[in-house]
């Protein structure tokens, strides 16, 4: 029996298939530029590997394309029991992950003002899959769920309280499911229950987002009502006093559109060198380029900033401080200026454990501070399609818990 995990762009389909027994992907891939000319979908499984060409002019056509592939490959699609989809954002009105009921869907549909970029692709899948897969349960799996624990006087903004009754004004969070992820695999790599541990989790990717986990509970994280908000990203702004766009659109005449456009995917990192957005670009150029210096230390700083404040936020001992996501997992570099002149704070980081850790030279999970380092640091490359697809089963058999501390993930083990 299979899970299929779906995570749907704008543009892309990124989907894998989970032997149930193992929960281990068989096969997988990337459908991409859907609606576009040249649209292609790359694959892979242990004994094969290609990319086919193939016109998809929407999510349904490039689902059918899919599972045509998948059968090419000897997946039968009657054994695919159930689809786990990524929802970016569930507003407050979940805190768990659901089936796709009509409901959940139409509640799904009602939040995409609040993630107009992300929630109308993803519900294209689920109504594809649906379409395709009719006999498979459908769950959608929301990012924002696992910061539902964060108390009200973090949550909230500083505006008038009818903009957050009316208009649902507050913060929410991103990458819940990699944040869940690592901080349990933390607390097993330092053999306590989760609900004893206090960590901060760093997501840093083209996208980056830091989180103050208290418990085993998110209690603060630096991404708001919208993922543009916290640390420098790739083509992010992060946080920035909201005058400066008002300011910048008076005086250069752009409109709301074009001034959205720019803050999402032409500022951060490539904003700041004007040419780089790979953080791999920018290391290698750092000596070159003044750009890149001023980007990556704009970066290390914000990052430092957050990781402070967060031991403040958590006001007890804090056991771990974890480095995941693309950047997170191999950008030595900038683990290393992040942790720089932290010893104050407890933070000790050993250079050449640091320098060894990273997911593209094969390293898996890795603690990269020194023996003495009263907070540990570690390298985990983070697994959100495990997330997926193990509450996408537990729904399934009906052994969801939505209290996350109490679900039987077999990476707590």
């Amino acid at each position: 029996m299979y899970v299929l995990a779906l995570n749907c762009g704008s543009s892309t389909l990124k989907f894998q298939v989970f032997d149930t027994d193992t929960h281990t992907p068989v096969f997988k891939g990337n459908a991409e530029k859907i609606n576009e000319f040249g649209s292609f979908i790359k694959y892979k499984s242990d004994s094969n590997s290609g990319k086919k060409d193939i016109q998809m002019n929407n999510h349904a056509e490039a689902l059918s394309s899919v599972m045509d592939l998948l059968k090419e490959n000897g997946i039968s699609l009657s054994d695919i029991a159930a689809v786990g989809h990524r929802v970016v954002h569930g507003g407050d009105k979940f805190a768990c992950s659901v089936e796709a009921t009509d409901e959940v869907i139409k509640t799904i549909n009602d939040l995409s003002d609040l993630a107009p970029l992300h929630n109308p692709a993803n519900l294209t899948g689920i109504v594809a899959a649906k379409e395709v897969l009719p006999h498979a349960k459908q769950v959608a799996v929301f990012d924002t769920a696992f910061h539902q624990t964060m108390p009200d006087y973090n949550y909230r903004y500083a505006v008038p309280t009818a903009w957050y009754r009316e208009l649902g004004v507050r913060k929410y969070g991103f990458h819940g499911t990699s944040h869940l992820y690592v901080s349990k695999r933390i607390a097993a790599l330092l053999g306590k229950p989760a609900s004893e541990c206090n960590i901060i989790s760093l997501h840093i990717g083209s996208g980056a987002s830091a989180c103050a986990i208290k418990h085993g509970y998110s209690i603060e994280t630096s991404m708001g009502m919208t993922p543009l908000a916290g640390l420098v990203m790739g083509t992010r702004t992060g946080d920035l006093d909201p005058a400066v766009l008002f300011y910048v659109k008076e005086k250069l005449g752009l409109s709301d559109n074009l001034i959205l456009e720019v803050s999402n995917k032409k500022s951060g990192i490539l904003g700041i060198t004007e040419c780089y957005a790979d953080r791999r670009d920018v290391e290698e150029h750092l000596g070159d380029n003044e750009g890149c210096r001023l980007a990556f230390e704009m970066e290390s700083s914000r990052v430092k900033k957050f990781i402070g404040s967060y031991i403040a936020a958590i006001g007890e001992p804090v056991d771990a401080i974890v480095f995941t996501a693309g950047v997170g997992e191999n950008g030595f570099m900038l683990r290393e200026q992040i942790c720089s002149n932290m010893e104050h704070l407890g933070i000790k980081l050993d250079k050449e454990a640091n320098n060894k850790a990273a997911t593209f030279l094969g390293a898996g999970e890795t603690e990269i501070s020194t023996p003495d380092s009263k907070i540990k640091v570690f390298m985990v490359p983070t697994n959100e399609e495990l997330v997926l697809v193990e509450d996408t089963l537990a729904i399934l058999n009906g052994t969801y818990n939505s209290d996350h501390l109490k679900m039987n993930y077999s990476f707590v083990k």
